[in-house]
């Protein structure tokens, strides 16, 4: 208790300081008017008017002057005298000579109280003797204050009535609050005529000593429950009292126009709600419930006049109120009462923002605090949450749709409370009765969208739209099943499309992007498993089928999303600036699931159908790539360069290092030439063919074929399978084969002027010469040595003769 008291002193001081330093600065400049007033000369005579000259040389006619301009003093006003500079006040006059007043106003109360509750505690007075004392105690500081107005020692400084006239008014406060409450002398109807009485007191001494006084009153009405003892009594007279107190307060800030007044009654009013709900609980708090509805709204009906300048100050008794009704719903255990008061601050709060420009903000606050109670009532199991949510809709939808204005909150009132309830409570209804409900509530956003196709609200037109698909797809999700949501998704992205094209909305077209992200998100099990199945794939994994995703499922979570987005982006409008990032969503989801298709043909399942069909299958696929890339050229040359540079990564990176099939074993085929091992590099060297131009395409077709003459050699060696050292015979195969290509190389390059070509013919052929001399000769003798030099060498000087021919002769 003397924590709080504490608290409250330094509070009150605090708001001393900065309030009396004001009132001190108005003080001193009616001062320096009243000096500079005294200190005026009188009004100087009007002087004789000077002789004319003598000659007057006019060059042109000049009109006569007017009759009053004759009767005008020739002579200026005399200047005012130079105002005298304001005395400045130092740290040390204010401290030492206006806080102690109204730390001493403070003390007296508070030394009030505790002579009080001194006497309960010791038992030296009965409760009479004790109220009469503490009546007679404020009676007192009120004589003084008046005492002090008149007496010459003090009538000059206002500051010690003020403080004595604030002091008595929260003493009777606090006399009324224990003879009513504590010691039961009076009856309610006495209590509430007495505190009325305090009440209007308490206004007549703030209306003669100004804030200073109010002040006093408003802490010493708030603190007297605090000194007296909360568990001396009941909740209801206490809020009885508070309420009675906020509304005196309230009524001098409508009358003086002290915006600061209206907000201090009603942040201790919102913090005496705080306090009970930390002290009680159970159906103690309904009251509570209705104390904090009426001061919200209160608080904002006496704010207007004081708060003209700053328009957001008058709703913050409004958000302070459906912020605490909020709070205090989960302690009144989500109640019907609990759901009835935020309603009613709900329906207050759209009446006043009707009303006023300045609260029209309050109505959606209301809405989407709204909407977070009732995700917690629903979450919680509410029985109240369902009509709740019922009253929600009605109300803030048939607001939003009467007024013209207020389209967003149709569209919140419409689809919010339904699919918080959906999302929150899935189980409180069957499947149709959600798709019947969420069906009916899209008709009204779609009306509303068709209303607005002609108005010049274009946000709110694409928020009723919005909410009408988001309606529709839960509702019809919900009927078709969790599998079946990717499609009814891909459905309404052609719808939303469709719409689009129909208005030509540049907001609209954007629409779709969402739809099909959210398609996509729908369907997490896909995506999770596509996911888990490329990396299984990258890392070499050889069974990584077993990840793949049911056929189903990824043509239901891939491919219908995929497809709508294709027929969409026949229009060049349709996605808006998402259109790039669609057309890669797009294209990413229709290779994922033809991905997932291809991989269901083979269904390589275990370890022997790797060896027989790995390298079969990752061929295919890989070819696939390539030809839509040959096919799509033409029409579409970006997405043709995509997905030839795919295949080719495809190919160097699982074919020639994860599972190269000289190092995983896998079947090639046993026909020389006609084998995997030979066709499927070749074709992708081929691929490049119409890309010949481009030198970093011709130099990797080289190396492809480099590749495809390596392997045709390994499998003419080895057989279908490739792994295994390297013979005598196909190191010399080796060396014929590169011979063959250099000499290949050089020709298709002297032929076509394309030094590239012949400088990779030279190098191979550097290459090959080398690898003869120092590794193929080696392991020669006799004859065959003396004849594979015999060739090599003619071979060489063959090769040199025709290269410098060509390079040199014309073309």
């Amino acid at each position: 208790m003397s924590g709080v008291l504490l608290i409250a002193l330094a509070a009150a001081a605090a708001a001393f300081v900065a309030l009396f330093r004001r009132l001190a600065a108005l003080e001193d400049e009616v001062r320096d008017l009243a000096a500079r007033l005294e200190a005026a000369p009188p009004a100087a005579a009007i002087p004789d008017r000077p002789a004319a000259p003598a000659t007057v040389r006019v060059d042109r006619p000049v009109p006569p002057p007017a009759l009053d301009a004759l009767d005008a003093p020739l002579t200026p006003e005399p200047a005012e005298p130079a105002a005298p500079p304001r005395p400045r006040r130092s740290l040390e006059s204010i401290i030492a000579g206006q806080l102690p007043i109204w730390v001493g106003g403070a003390a007296l109360v508070l030394a009030g109280f505790f002579l009080v509750r001194l006497s309960i505690e010791s038992g030296l007075f009965g409760p009479v003797a004790r109220t009469v004392a503490a009546a007679a105690f404020a009676l007192l500081l009120i004589a003084g204050s008046e005492v002090a107005r008149r007496l010459p020692l003090t009538r000059d400084d206002p500051r010690v009535a003020q403080a004595l006239a604030g002091a008595g008014t929260a003493s009777l406060y606090g006399t009324l609050y224990i003879a009513a409450a504590l010691y039961h002398l009076v009856g309610p109807a006495a209590a509430f005529g007495l505190l009325a009485l305090v009440t209007a007191t308490g206004l007549a001494l703030a209306l003669r000593h100004g804030p200073p006084t109010a002040i006093m009153a408003l802490i010493g009405g708030f603190a007297a429950p605090l000194v007296a003892g909360v568990e001396t009594t009941g909740v209801g007279p206490l809020l009885v009292y508070l309420a009675l107190l906020v509304a005196a307060l309230f009524g001098l800030a409508i009358r003086r126009g002290w915006l600061w007044l209206a907000l201090a009654a009603s942040a201790g009013g919102f913090l005496w709600v705080n306090l009970l709900v930390a002290l009680v609980s159970g159906s103690d708090l309904a009251g509570a419930g209705a104390f904090a509805l009426l001061l919200a709204i209160g608080g904002s009906l006496a704010l207007p006049v004081g708060a003209a300048a700053r328009p957001w100050l008058r709703l913050a008794p409004l958000l302070a109120g459906l912020v605490q009704l909020l709070v205090l719903a989960p302690a009144l255990d989500f109640s019907a009462l609990a759901w009835g008061y935020y309603l009613l601050l709900s329906a207050a709060a759209l009446f006043l923002s009707s009303r006023d420009e300045a609260l029209a903000p309050a109505a959606p606050a209301a809405l989407a605090l709204l909407l977070v109670l009732l995700a917690a009532g629903f979450t919680a199991g509410s029985p109240g949450a369902g009509p709740a949510a019922l009253a929600a809709t009605l109300l803030f939808a048939a607001a939003g749709h009467l007024r013209p204005r207020w389209a967003w909150l149709a569209v919140g009132g419409s689809a919010g409370p339904v699919l918080v309830a959906h999302a929150a409570a899935p189980a409180l209804l069957p499947a149709p009765a959600w798709c019947l409900i969420e069906v009916a509530a899209a008709l009204s956003t779609a009306a509303l969208a068709w209303r607005l196709r002609t108005a010049p609200q274009a946000t709110a037109q694409t928020g009723a739209t919005l909410a009408t698909a988001t309606l529709l797809a839960a509702g019809l999700g919900a009927l078709a099943g969790p599998p079946w949501l990717p499609v009814v998704l891909a459905v309404l992205l052609l719808a939303l499309g469709g719409w689009a094209r129909r208005l030509d909305a540049p907001a609209l077209y954007r629409l779709p992007a969402l739809a099909l992200l959210a398609a996509l998100l729908a369907a997490p099990r896909v995506l999770s498993a596509e996911a888990l199945m490329l990396a299984a794939s990258l890392v070499g994994e050889e069974l990584s089928f077993l990840h793949v995703p049911a056929l189903a499922d990824a043509l239901r979570g891939l491919a219908a999303p995929a497809l709508a987005a294709a027929l969409l982006l026949r229009d060049p409008a349709q996605f808006g600036r998402f259109r790039k990032a669609a057309i890669a969503v797009a294209l990413a989801a229709g290779l994922l699931a033809i991905h997932a298709l291809a991989k269901q043909v083979l269904a390589i399942a275990t370890p022997e159908a790797f060896v027989r069909l790995g390298l079969l299958e990752r061929a295919l696929l890989t070819q696939a790539c390539l030809l839509a890339a040959l096919v799509l050229r033409p029409r579409l040359p970006r997405l043709a360069m995509g997905l030839l540079l795919l295949g080719l990564l495809r190919f160097a990176w699982f074919d020639l290092v994860v599972v190269n099939p000289l190092l995983v074993p896998q079947q090639v085929g046993g026909v020389p030439l006609l084998n995997l091992a030979t066709l499927h590099p070749a074709l992708a060297a081929a691929a490049l063919w119409p890309w010949r131009a481009a030198p970093l395409a011709r130099r990797t077709a080289l190396a492809l074929s480099l590749v495809t003459a390596a392997a045709t050699v390994r499998q003419l060696t080895h057989g279908t399978l490739l792994t295994g050292g390297i013979t005598r015979p196909e190191n010399w195969l080796y060396s014929a084969a590169g011979l063959a290509l250099a000499i290949g190389w050089l020709a298709a390059g002297l032929r076509r002027g394309q030094a590239d070509l012949r400088l990779a013919g030279l190098a191979l052929l550097v290459a090959v010469t080398l690898k003869v001399f120092l590794i193929d000769a080696a392991a020669l003798e006799g004859v065959l040595r003396i004849l594979s030099f015999l060739v090599l060498g003619v071979a060489l000087m063959g090769i040199g003769w025709a290269y410098t021919r060509f390079t040199r002769s014309p073309a």
